[in-house]
Order: C-alpha cells, then structure tokens, then sequence
C-alpha cells in the first residue's frame, strides 16, 4: 500500500492503538503487538465497497438474451458492519430477477451484493441498494432482493438474543 492509503491506514491503526489503551490494556504487549495494524489492515478490507463501482465489478459480463423467465440466485454469503455499533452481521442474500434482454453472470451478482455489503451498512439500505445496482445495469423488468442476517449487535449487546435474525 502506498501514498495516501499507506497514510489512513497508519492513522487508523494509531486509533485502534488509542481504543487499546483505552480499557488499560498494553498495545505492545506480546498478545497485543501488532494487534492495531492488523485491525486497520481488517477495516481497510470490511469496508473496501467503498472504492468499487459495482459497473466496474461487473465488466463485460452483462449478456443479451430472450429469457424471460425469472433468474434466482440464492444463499449468497453476505458479511458487513452495523453502521452504528461497527459490530458485524452476517448472512445470506437471495436475489431474484426478470429479465427484459439483458442477463447478468452469476458470479457477478455475488461480486455486486460484496460491493455494498464492505460498506457500513443497515441491512434494510443494503437491500435496497443492491437492488438499485442490478436494476440500473441490466434493466430488469423487475428485481428483489431478500438478506437474512444474524446482527452481533443485537445478539452480543442491548436485547443479547441469540438466535434472531432479520
């Protein structure tokens, strides 16, 4: 990494080594020793959406076609971070469209739910901006997105229910 990323991510593991020290625990010590760089280095890849065009990600693999029977991609593993606890939920995307000339790569549906969920995210705004992408490249004559997730803050902290998603 260079340039200016080298720099953020340099600022953001000397705060990660400030929140350490913080709960009166030793950023250098054995345990800890590295510990703020490679949390920087985790956020910098958990929220790396945010320097991706989902266009870019798709490339060329938008095909014509004359199916026009609905294209359902199902259990796409998601993983993203609450925008108010930075706490993460994880989950599964199920994405179904109709298509109106234009199909999209399979894989490429997953790259794009990737694109929005390394972003700090609430799984509704999520939802929605996936299906946004997809309906703005491929023109669909209809699109829905469904995430069912496990949200860490609300099972590590507040309610602690264990088993809910949403």
């Amino acid at each position: 990494m260079q340039g200016r990323h080298r720099q953020e991510r340099d600022v953001v593991e000397e705060h990660f080594s400030r929140l350490i020290e913080s709960v009166g625990e030793d950023p250098t010590r054995e345990g800890l020793r590295g510990t703020p760089a490679r949390a920087a280095r985790a956020f910098e890849y958990f929220t790396q959406g945010y320097e991706q065009d989902p266009a870019d990600v798709v490339g060329e693999a938008i095909f014509t076609s004359e199916m026009d029977e609905m294209v359902i991609v199902r259990d796409i593993e998601l993983y993203s971070l609450c925008e108010h606890h930075l706490l993460p939920f994880l989950g599964r995307c199920h994405i179904g469209y109709l298509p109106k000339g234009k199909v999209i790569g399979l894989s490429k549906v997953a790259r794009v739910v990737d694109v929005f969920a390394r972003r700090l995210q609430i799984q509704e705004n999520l939802t929605a901006e996936i299906a946004q992408s997809l309906s703005d490249l491929i023109e669909p004559a209809g699109v829905g997105v469904v995430i069912e997730a496990r949200h860490m803050c609300m099972m590590m902290r507040g309610v602690q229910k264990q088993n809910s998603e949403m």
